[in-house]
């Protein structure tokens, strides 16, 4: 798989959970990548109340920094 596509898909997976009513509520790095935890703000009693995702591209990673920066925006 093509480096751009791997990026990709790791986006697509965050924009995802974004998109259900979650945010990323903790970040875990490592040399194995990155770990987000998300944490679900909706009201919807079937979804579960965190999730899991491990980013590895370093693409991914500044695409999520921005997002956590925007999220902290909104909460001031």
């Amino acid at each position: 798989m093509s480096s751009h596509r791997e990026f990709e898909l790791e986006k697509e997976k965050i924009d995802f959970l974004l998109e259900q009513d979650y945010v990323i509520s903790g970040v875990t790095e490592n040399l194995s990548g990155s770990f987000l935890e998300f944490s679900y703000e909706g009201h919807d009693p079937a979804k579960d109340e965190k999730q899991r995702l491990h980013v590895l591209h370093p693409d991914t990673r500044k695409y999520f920094s921005t997002i956590l920066l925007q999220q902290q925006k909104q909460q001031k």
